[in-house]
């Protein structure tokens, strides 16, 4: 791959990194290379392609420019999916050790630890990862209990779905100090809006599926390190469980990179806008987004990110009102998952791994690059609808406040 400076904005960097060499007649974008086996014309050194699930050349260009995304040292690592990452992740804890987890968390990485734990690999503690009192108590108490290295802090901000935001550096530099091994899940944010490597995190974890590829095509994962000999090891266990990416879904996560600034912007724009919006809507009973100057999260967001991420979480009054507001959507499409370019909205406690501190009429919206008026005019209308109150007659394609400019 071509050498980048170390300097490079993200926005640049997700443009230029994992590009091949600028030679003559040189193709512009990394190729896709369909192969399970590699020529062999001496015996296999250190670095050799040997056999396609340890290393394809399509990964490369991704791993490098996620890695230079995150300001990481290495190259990041791709994988089958965010849960097999997670479970690379998890494997850095020794039999015998111990997990301390965000009780609100992504489902799939909670019950993951959670089946783990209940096989007896490790001990599993949650907290409130917004309570910093709460959490260093755990870790000293984790830290009275278990040798240097046998202890993970696992970390999510903000939170799925309730969006609580930790204090990442303050948390990081505990555990560090009780020996621990730190990994955060920057999902949500992604390198765009804050580098936990920045932080003193060990290892940042990632489901490609979401914003990273962005368009609701691929199923991916990625771990992201600078410390060589943690990447060694997560690199082993890729490769000796078989978590690895098929070719053509890592080349389009990183055409879906390219444009990722671009669209974490125009989401992140809309979904201010529209927090402001739902938090005087009378159906709404409470918006939960770090950019709102009354969330909990808000200042420690606006001290640590840049920017407050595409994802607005609202509780109605009832679970029948939520379902209500999720069936009368015309333009956000009802699903799961999150990230691309098309809105989606789900009420998060109808899947029934979802933790059950989290509200049941709480709706995560998972705002995309749609027109903001059509997102809002089409949320409004289904409020109200779900409410009881008038309901629009369709939606229209010119409104007097487009004409004005966008949605403020």
């Amino acid at each position: 791959m071509a050498s980048l400076r170390s300097d490079l904005a993200p926005d640049t960097l997700t443009v230029a990194a994992g590009r091949p060499p600028r030679e003559h007649d040189a193709p512009v974008n990394a190729p896709i290379v369909l192969t399970t086996t590699y020529h062999e014309t001496r015996a296999p050194q250190p670095g050799d392609r040997i056999y396609a699930r340890g290393s394809n050349p399509t990964w490369d260009p991704f791993e490098e420019a996620l890695g230079a995304l995150e300001g990481a040292e290495l190259p990041a690592l791709v994988f089958s999916s965010g849960l097999g990452a997670a479970a690379a992740a998890l494997s850095l804890v020794p039999g015998g050790g111990a997990v301390l987890m965000p009780r609100h968390a992504y489902a799939g990485s909670l019950g993951l630890a959670a089946d783990l734990a209940a096989q007896g690999r490790f001990e599993l503690r949650v907290v409130d990862v917004a309570d910093t009192a709460a959490v260093l108590a755990e870790l000293a108490a984790l830290a009275g209990r278990f040798d240097a290295g046998q202890v993970m802090l696992w970390l999510e901000s903000p939170t799925n779905p309730m969006l609580e935001v930790a204090e990442l550096t303050v948390l990081t530099d505990a555990a560090h100090a009780a020996g621990a091994v730190v990994v955060a899940d920057n999902t949500f944010n992604t390198p765009i809006v804050h580098r936990p490597l920045e932080a003193g995190v060990d290892v940042v974890l990632h489901s490609v599926t979401k914003w990273l590829a962005g368009h609701s095509d691929v199923v991916l994962g990625a771990l992201v390190t600078s410390d060589a000999a943690l990447r060694e090891r997560l690199l082993a266990h890729r490769t000796l469980h078989g978590a690895i990416a098929g070719p053509f879904e890592v080349w389009l996560a990183l055409r879906g990179l390219r444009t990722l600034a671009l669209r974490m912007e125009r989401s992140q724009g809309t979904a201010l806008a529209l927090a402001y919006r739902l938090a005087e809507h009378p159906a709404v009973r409470r918006v939960r987004y770090p950019g709102l100057p009354s969330d909990p999260g808000h200042e420690r967001a606006a001290s640590q990110f840049n920017g407050f991420g595409g994802i607005v979480s609202i509780e109605l009054d009832d679970v029948a009102t939520a379902d209500a507001l999720v069936a009368a959507v015309r333009l956000w499409l009802p699903a799961t998952s999150l990230g691309g370019v098309e809105s989606l909205v789900e009420r998060r406690r109808r899947q029934p791994a979802e933790p059950l501190t989290v509200p049941e009429a709480l709706v995560r919206l998972s705002v995309g690059i749609e027109n903001p008026d059509d997102l809002w005019e089409d949320l409004d209308q289904a409020l109200r609808r779900a409410a009881g109150g008038e309901v629009l007659p369709e939606l229209t394609a010119s409104r007097a406040s487009r004409e004005a400019g966008q949605l403020s």
